[in-house]
């Protein structure tokens, strides 16, 4: 069999959340795009629940985060209670914005994210999505890669010719099993009966405040989606049959310490094997992985969705680079050794909250904890930096994630900037860029921003810096403490 005319500058195999998110970073960048989702419909029952300050601000980027705010409910904090109730662990999460400019918890029904997602990719008319077509072999040369799909959105089996694959097929990853990519298993495998409830009506005391309740004999976790709907979480013991457990009968005895059948309609229940692994290779030549392909993470954190989303945002502008502006293909090294250890951060807390839940006599040790004193501790919304890659000038602030304020003309900083590079300069160097610089900046695509704003002059106080360069991803790339160094940032591209 030889290629045919179907022929694409990425194909992305999977269209969950990642695949989708990916799917519109692509198209915005004109990249000519072709998704191939096995299932012949969108899957229509909730997995993922909840996402971060961040990931709304990637949606922001994408022109959806209006959408996404309409599907959208804002959640409340999390407690670690014991059996009588007292606080373990507490993680509030009150209801301001933070420096990225949105709430730091958000609570979905996954099948409107993606409808959202999936309606945002029809904007683009060179991104294409064939549902039906489960890809059976990747083969790739020096210039691209080469798919053979059964199905093929309804054709049979044919080929389809990419320059770059990309897959976001999740857990059970074809795409990482062909790449030959081995698994660091971390410790964490557990079976879990996730129990998802329609409210007949809503219950006060069914807050959007989520609560692990740590008993080593049943850990069990609730958990707020949105209006009318609930889950909750337990841990498998080890006489418990699996199939049995999700029979009606018991699914509503372990939940008859908070509802009953009466309030509420069992939309469905099943057991998964919460897991701790990240893939020791995302890229093998022009095929690379993303999302639950190249880690994976309990759910206690509500960050593996979000870990997938920033995985695609890190590497679309990075696909960009290659694909429309002549990069060199070892850009897309960084990919993994960035997004690597930004996510062993969140699986190493999240285990660890685990850990608690469990036994209830662990402490967390790892992310942002505050001791509270009487054995209680309070978490933080943690914010890693990148692992190593890509920097410029003072490596102190480089990897971390830049706020985003409202400028003077009310618009928030990455609406003005779009999909471009940025250079920001401190409030007190707006006037002292030298001459030049900024038009030069300018003439690279790159948008300048120096202007006078209570959050930027925050932040350039404590950094100590008088300017630095954001990524697309809205990363900074590095920065410098004289304005006199500031065009060697621009020189870095």
């Amino acid at each position: 069999m030889t290629p045919t005319d179907d022929r694409f500058d990425v194909a992305i195999i999977g269209l969950g959340p990642v695949g989708g998110a990916l799917a519109n970073i692509l198209g915005a960048y004109g990249i000519r795009t072709v998704v191939l989702e096995r299932r012949p419909a969108a899957y229509h029952l909730p997995r993922a629940v909840a996402f971060d300050d961040e990931i709304m601000r990637i949606f922001q980027s994408l022109g959806l985060s209006d959408q996404m705010a309409g599907i959208t409910a804002v959640g409340e904090g999390v407690d670690f209670v014991d059996a009588d109730g007292n606080v373990l662990v507490t993680w509030p999460r009150p209801k301001v914005l933070s420096p990225n400019g949105w709430y730091v918890n958000y609570r979905f029904h996954q099948p409107a994210l993606e409808q959202v997602l999936r309606d945002g990719m029809a904007r683009y008319p060179h991104v294409s999505v064939r549902p039906g077509s489960e890809v059976t072999n990747i083969g790739q040369d020096s210039r691209g890669v080469t798919l053979t799909v059964a199905g093929n959105g309804g054709s049979g089996v044919g080929v389809v010719r990419a320059a770059f694959v990309v897959g976001c097929d999740g857990a059970n990853s074809f795409t990482r099993q062909a790449m030959g990519a081995e698994i660091d298993d971390l410790g964490f495998n557990e079976p879990w009966v996730v129990v998802d409830l329609m409210l007949e009506e809503e219950r006060a005391d069914l807050t959007p405040q989520s609560i692990h309740h740590c008993d080593p004999a049943r850990s069990a976790t609730y958990v707020f989606i949105g209006a009318g709907r609930r889950r909750w979480e337990f841990r498998l013991r080890p006489e418990d049959d699996p199939a049995a457990i999700t029979e009606p009968e018991n699914v509503w005895r372990l939940l008859s310490n908070w509802i009953t059948p009466d309030e509420a309609e069992l939309e469905r229940a099943v057991v998964y094997t919460f897991r701790s692994a990240v893939a020791m290779s995302w890229r093998r030549g022009r095929v690379m992985i993303a999302g639950d392909a190249a880690h994976l993470m309990p759910p206690f954190m509500g960050q593996g969705m979000c870990a997938g989303i920033r995985d695609a945002f890190n590497l679309g502008w990075k696909l960009d680079r290659v694909i429309n502006r002549g990069a060199a293909l070892d850009l897309l090294d960084t990919y993994q050794s960035e997004r690597d250890a930004h996510v062993r951060a969140f699986i190493e807390l999240t285990v660890q909250m685990g850990r608690v839940i469990n036994t209830t006599a662990d402490a967390l040790a790892a992310g942002n904890v505050v001791e509270l004193g009487e054995g209680r501790q309070e978490i933080s919304q943690l914010r890693p930096a990148l692992g190593p890659g890509l920097k410029a000038g003072t490596s102190a602030v480089t990897g971390h994630l830049f706020p985003q304020p409202r400028l003077p003309s009310g618009e928030r900083l990455d609406d003005r900037i779009g999909g471009r590079w940025a250079l920001i300069v401190g409030n007190e160097h707006r006037n002292s860029v030298p001459a030049g610089v900024a038009g030069r900046a300018r003439e690279e695509g790159i948008a300048v921003i120096a202007e006078e704003s209570p959050e930027l002059r925050e932040w350039f106080e404590s950094s100590g810096l008088a300017a630095v360069v954001l990524r697309p991803d809205r990363y900074i790339l590095g920065g410098v403490a004289d304005i006199k160094d500031v065009g060697s940032l621009i020189d870095w591209r």
